[in-house]
C-alpha cells in the first residue's frame, strides 16, 4: 500500500526558514529557554505583546534585546522606575516660541519593538499610559490621535511581585498581553554551558547575533499566519477551554472572550512557525497556559494552599475533551 503524501495548501517555506534563522541567531547566546523563544516568535507573528516573569538573571532582558537585534526594525528600551511619568513614555507637547504653537515630541513608545524592563516597578498611573497603545496601536494626546507603525510589539519583563519595590499590574493591563511567560532557573547542564560560554567569550554577546529578516518580511509572515486553517471542531475546543475557566471552583475570575481570540491567533501562529498550515489540538495546548494564566484569578483559599493559575489551567485542559 502506497503512503499518502500531504503538502501544505499555503506556502510557508520562507516563513519557516526565516523563523528558524532567528532561532539559530538567538541560540548563539541564549542557552536553553526554547519555550520562551518559541512564544516570543509566536507573539511576533500574531501581533501580540509578551510579559516575561522571572527572578533577576535568567536572561529575560537579554533575550528580548537579541530578538530585536535579529530584526531590521526600530527598537527602544524603557526602564520603568517608581518616579517614571506617563509623559516619559508617551511623549509630551512642548510650546514652540517660533511658531507660537504646541508641538508634540514623541516618546520612546513610538517604535516597532519596545522592551519595557521591570514593568512592575512603576506605579499604576504610568502603567495605565500603556492601555491604549497596546490595544489600539495608537496614542491620543491633547485630542490628537497618533497611530503607531506596524509591526508593533511590546515585550515587558517583571520580577516576581513578592520582591521589594514592585507593584501588581492592573487586570486590564495584564489582559492586553498575549502571553505571560514564566522563566525558571536553567538545569545543571544548561548552567554549565552558560558558564563555559562566558568563560570563552571574546566579544560582547549582542555582537554574535546578526539581522535576519526585515520589516516587510515580518508583515508578510503575519499575513500568512492569519491564513492558517482552523477546523470548526477546534474552534469549539478553544471555546470549551476558555468557558471552563468561568465555572472552575478554584478560580475567582475566569477568562474573557479576548482570551478565546488570543488562543485562536496564537495557535495559528504556533502552527505556522512549525511549518504547518493547519492547527492541531497540540498547538492549542502549547499556548493555552501562557495565554490564560494571567487572565484568571485564583481563589484566596487555593492561593493560600500554594496552587497556581498555571496548575489549575493545566488540569482544566486535561479534563477538556479533545475533538476527534
Amino acid at each position: 500500500m502506497e503512503e499518502l503524501e500531504f503538502s501544505n495548501r499555503i506556502d510557508l517555506t520562507e516563513l519557516h526558514q526565516g523563523i528558524n534563522t532567528i532561532k539559530q541567531e538567538i541560540s548563539k547566546v541564549i542557552v536553553g529557554q526554547k519555550n520562551m523563544v518559541n512564544l516570543l516568535l509566536t507573539a511576533l507573528l500574531c501581533e501580540g505583546h509578551v510579559l516575561i516573569e522571572g527572578v533577576p538573571g535568567v536572561a529575560k532582558t537579554v533575550t528580548a534585546k537579541l530578538l530585536a537585534k535579529t530584526l531590521q526594525i526600530d527598537f527602544q528600551r524603557i526602564q520603568f522606575t517608581p518616579d517614571l511619568m506617563p509623559s516619559d513614555v508617551l511623549g509630551t507637547s512642548i510650546f514652540d516660541l517660533k511658531k507660537s504653537e504646541f508641538e508634540f515630541k514623541k516618546g520612546p513608545i513610538f517604535s516597532n519593538l519596545i522592551l519595557i524592563d521591570e514593568i512592575n516597578r512603576a506605579p499604576a498611573k504610568t502603567q495605565a499610559a500603556l492601555f491604549e497603545v497596546m490595544e489600539e496601536r495608537q496614542i491620543t494626546i491633547d485630542g490628537h490621535e497618533f497611530p503607531l507603525e506596524a509591526p508593533y510589539m511590546v515585550v515587558a519583563t517583571q520580577n516576581p511581585v513578592d520582591q521589594e519595590g514592585t507593584y501588581r499590574l492592573p487586570e486590564a493591563q495584564l489582559d492586553r498581553f498575549l502571553f505571560k511567560i514564566t522563566v525558571d532557573y536553567p538545569n545543571l547542564n544548561d548552567e554549565v554551558e552558560i558558564i563555559t560560554r562566558e568563560h570563552q567569550a571574546k566579544e560582547p554577546k549582542v555582537d554574535l547575533v546578526s539581522q535576519s529578516i526585515n520589516k516587510e518580511q515580518i508583515l508578510a509572515y503575519q499575513e500568512l499566519a492569519k491564513q492558517v486553517i482552523v477546523e470548526p471542531n477546534l474552534i469549539k475546543y478553544i471555546a470549551d477551554i476558555v468557558v471552563s475557566t468561568r465555572s472552575n471552583s478554584f478560580l475567582y475570575l475566569g477568562a474573557s472572550p479576548r482570551a478565546s481570540i488570543a488562543l485562536l491567533k496564537a495557535s495559528k501562529a504556533f502552527a505556522a512557525i512549525n511549518g504547518r498550515d493547519f492547527v492541531t489540538p497540540e498547538d492549542i495546548k502549547q499556548v493555552a497556559v501562557p495565554i490564560l494564566q494571567h487572565r484568571v484569578i485564583v481563589t484566596p483559599e487555593r492561593e493560600m494552599e500554594g496552587i497556581t493559575a498555571a496548575q489549575i489551567i493545566t488540569d482544566s485542559i486535561q479534563s477538556t475533551e479533545i475533538p476527534s
